[in-house]
């Protein structure tokens, strides 16, 4: 989206990142890396697109992203990155040194909704929710602003009205004008309400589900026993995770929604549905660290029977954050090309793409790297 005021000659176009659910783990991981990276505080470990494959395709600076969201909770951004370098998530002394950086996103993020005693209707919600997007982005005089979800989790909406919050965020961006990233299981623009304003609004749009942790392990491993024919006849799996996201995937219609992604990737890289399940434990005690395990029972030559085990030990908020930045960047970069509709070829990112994608990790990759230089081509 082209703001309506044009930026300062005087300081090089700047892009907008509106988080919904902006003052959450995940987000403040983002704001506060963002800004060590910029200030060499810190490597850009895990940051994709800071490798040489998408060194000339024109992504906007990691300098010149401007941040700001929507939340319903009032933890400002500097208080919940100091809660954050407490729990081992940022490394300490880090909060006040990017202090500045998370005072100016916390003044940015708006209240979300709908909250309890909320008469709104939905309608006045995405107007109020689309207003604040196009005043960020008008006000700043930023170029674009790509909204991206990184909300807690919410369970399935039964069909029809009404639509669920993370939809609401979602319609509210078509409405401004602005690229959408679902980085969670919920629904977003998945609804089929939103489909066709999905259409006709000439958005890039990209989702769903960040692969963080055991799907991103999936997408390797079953490929590997695929392409080497060996059967596998079960795959089991359990992740204790705390958090937020621990509570709300303590829920059973939430935990659904995310477990569809991790089982649709088996079936689609093994070319069959193996028995077994995932489970998710709620660990409050585990913050935002979680445990995946994963068991794998396969046969060999001669009906040999062998047994994989893994073990993911990962923080879910530094394994995201970079991930959020490579999508708003690529994003952001999609939308200035004129790129329209699901971004299927960001597969790599999610446990549930968009559009017509590969599930194995490898051909995902060669796709990331093949778009980012048709981005460079669309100069």
């Amino acid at each position: 989206m082209s703001a309506s005021l044009s930026p300062s000659l005087s300081r090089p176009p700047r892009t907008g990142v509106w988080l919904v659910g902006a003052r959450g783990s995940v987000a403040t991981t983002v704001v506060a890396g963002c800004a060590a990276v910029v200030a060499g505080l810190r490597p850009p470990t895990g940051l994709v697109t800071e490798a040489p494959a998408f060194a000339g395709s024109s992504l906007p600076a990691l300098s010149s992203l401007v941040f700001g969201g929507h939340d319903t909770t009032d933890c400002p951004l500097p208080k919940r990155a100091e809660q954050l370098a407490a729990g081992g998530v940022l490394p300490t002394g880090l909060p006040a040194a990017v202090a500045a950086e998370l005072a100016t996103a916390d003044a940015e993020v708006r209240p979300g909704g709908p909250l309890p005693g909320d008469t709104r209707d939905e309608d006045a919600l995405i107007a109020a929710f689309a207003a604040d997007l196009l005043d960020f982005v008008t006000r700043l005089g930023l170029e674009r602003a790509v909204v991206v979800n990184v909300a807690s989790t919410e369970p399935a909406p039964p069909p029809g009205p009404p639509l669920p919050p993370s939809s609401l965020y979602a319609a509210a961006a078509l409405r401004a004008g602005c690229p959408y990233v679902n980085f969670t299981p919920s629904t977003g623009l998945h609804h089929p309400a939103l489909a066709p304003l999905a259409a006709a609004s000439g958005l890039p749009y990209a989702g769903r589900d960040g692969k963080t942790g055991q799907t991103l392990l999936r997408s390797v491993l079953g490929p590997m026993f695929a392409q080497r024919a060996l059967d596998v006849r079960a795959w089991s799996g359990t992740n204790l995770l705390g958090g937020g996201d621990g509570a709300s995937l303590a829920d059973p219609a939430a935990a659904a929604a995310k477990n569809a992604g991790k089982e649709r990737v088996l079936a689609d890289t093994l070319g069959t549905t193996p028995e077994g399940e995932v489970h998710i434990d709620d660990v409050p005690a585990l913050g935002d660290w979680k445990t995946a395990w994963d068991h794998v029972a396969f046969d060999g030559f001669l009906g040999t029977r062998m047994v994989l085990q893994t073990i993911w030990q990962g923080c879910d908020s530094a394994l995201a954050a970079p991930l959020v930045l490579d999508l708003a960047r690529l994003v952001a970069r999609a939308h200035e090309t004129g790129l329209r509709g699901p971004l299927a070829e960001l597969a790599f990112f999610f446990k549930d793409p968009v559009g017509d994608a590969p599930s194995a990790l490898g051909e995902q990759y060669a796709e990331l790297v093949r778009f980012a230089r048709g981005l460079e081509e669309g100069e």
